[in-house]
């Protein structure tokens, strides 16, 4: 049928308007595919060594057996699904173990404690093979305003200590230095850490730098703080010998400001513009951003309601972009108050009660965050690591059966609603469910083969689309 609008004046409408659609859909690409490591943990730059991240594993499994030395009080402290339902004798709770070991995964997982089991056995087995999936370097807050000389020092110490662990494989497989502010302050300081570090650890290793390498500019208030950062990567790759664009940076949301800035807007687009490409991650930094809302120090936390405000606002401002996002820490450490190898009956309950009460509360904050659909965060203390891996694995396996087959059944409908030409106009149900596997993949919670349980295929996991997998089943 012919249209009454003309071809040309269609054509040069549809122009101008394919101009505009490329340029939003270079703004907002979509979620990278990379592996985002669902925690970072933050230590002091002079407490740095190449064998860091496995004596933090070490501790944190230590951590596990003493204060959750089986599957059932390990689930009763993160009340999950059906734990309180088991028996607590030691035997009785070594026979169910072997029982429950030897049934295949269907048999095991229709008895009532399977969800215990399932995240203790996972959680035992992340802490033996890689309890640190991501390590931060602190010359900030965690390394505190020192001399000039102590600092270049400790620069050069952590650098040599990096290519070591490079060199002996022990590096965590994402690592990076969070350097100070770019504040008037402290600009001169963050800079000469960036320059000896980064120097120095291209020196020791021939001109490589590790694998998903950043630097975290933290407190960042205005664009041309990143601007200056990015400037300043340009002129160290020259100088030292790296390709350009080597250097990926990260930041962090701080301040009300950086959320809302002078003119009502929100800037942080600004921000992850201003760093050309660089920008790998926005991290939410929560006392520092409780603190600048007047929140005094007992309610600085995760979950309070100037946190989630933030989240959104972050999350709505760069959805979509490829930018990854993570929540803060929880600052209450699961650590007894007595030390030592002989200590009595009652020390003894009194430290695992403190424990408990930590793991249980930072356990609900990660959730939270979870729910909020922030799937990456803090840890400052190796026995943080048992709560953030109970936390993530528990949020995706005690849904994973009911996802299989909503998203099994999903597909199949909506395939069937394109192949008859109905209109299937849920595909957004679709996606999140999608999202679901493909995070719950991410973090370990699953595997693969536990994925194409739902029916897809590897292509269509790799793909991140439902539209395209619908498209794709309907042969368009």
């Amino acid at each position: 049928m012919q249209l009454s609008i003309p071809t040309t004046a269609v054509n040069d409408i549809f122009g101008k308007l394919h101009q505009a659609n490329s340029a939003f859909q270079q703004r907002y690409p979509g979620d990278r595919p990379d592996r985002q490591p669902i925690h970072t943990v933050y230590g002091g730059a002079d407490l740095f060594k190449a064998s860091t991240a496995k004596m933090l594993g070490r501790k944190a499994l230590e951590a596990l057996l003493t204060y959750a030395p089986n599957f059932v009080e390990f689930g009763r402290i993160f009340h999950l699904d059906g734990a309180f339902d088991l028996p607590r004798q030691p035997g009785v709770v070594a026979q169910l173990e072997t029982e429950l070991r030897e049934m295949d995964a269907a048999s095991r997982q229709q008895q009532a404690g399977w969800l215990s089991f399932e995240v203790y056995e996972k959680v035992k087995q992340k802490l033996q093979t890689e309890a640190v999936e991501d390590f931060r370097i602190d010359f900030e807050d965690g390394f505190g305003n020192r001399s000039h000389e102590e600092e270049d020092q400790t620069a050069v110490k952590a650098a040599t200590e990096v290519a070591k662990g490079m060199a002996e494989g022990t590096l965590p497989p994402f690592i990076g230095i969070r350097i100070k502010p770019f504040t008037e302050e402290f600009k001169v300081r963050g800079l000469r850490t960036l320059d000896i570090f980064v120097s120095t650890l291209v020196r020791e290793t021939g001109g490589k730098l590790p694998s998903n390498f950043v630097v975290m500019l933290p407190k960042v208030t205005i664009p041309e703080q990143v601007s200056a950062l990015v400037e300043l990567f340009g002129v160290l790759e020259k100088q030292i010998g790296l390709p350009p664009n080597s250097l990926k940076m990260e930041m962090m949301v701080e301040t009300t400001q950086s959320i809302m800035d002078i003119a009502g807007t929100n800037p942080l687009y600004r921000f992850v513009k201003a760093s050309q490409g660089r920008c790998i991650a926005m991290h939410f930094g929560t006392y520092d951003y409780t603190a600048s809302c007047n929140i005094t120090a007992m309610y600085q936390e995760m979950d309070h309601p100037v946190c989630d405000f933030a989240h959104h606002m972050t999350k709505v401002a760069l959805a979509h972009t490829g930018i990854w996002l993570s929540d803060g820490a929880t600052n209450t450490m699961p650590i007894g108050p007595h030390r030592g190898n002989s200590l009595t009956k009652d020390q003894q309950n009194e430290n695992t009660l403190v424990v408990h009460r930590a793991w249980k509360k930072g356990y609900d904050h990660i959730r939270h965050s979870l729910w909020n659909g922030y799937y990456q965060g803090w840890d400052l203390n190796p026995a943080q690591l048992p709560m953030r891996y109970a936390a993530v694995y528990a949020f995706f396996l005690e849904s994973y059966h009911g996802a299989v087959e909503r998203l099994s059944t999903f597909i199949e409908k909506a395939a069937r609603a394109s192949l008859i030409g109905d209109v299937f106009d849920d595909a957004a149900t679709g996606q999140g469910l999608l999202n679901y596997f493909l995070k719950a993949l991410n973090s370990g919670a699953i595997s693969l083969e536990e994925v194409m349980a739902t029916g897809l295929t590897m292509e269509e996991i790799r793909g991140r689309s439902f539209k395209q997998i619908l498209k794709n089943r309907a042969g368009g």
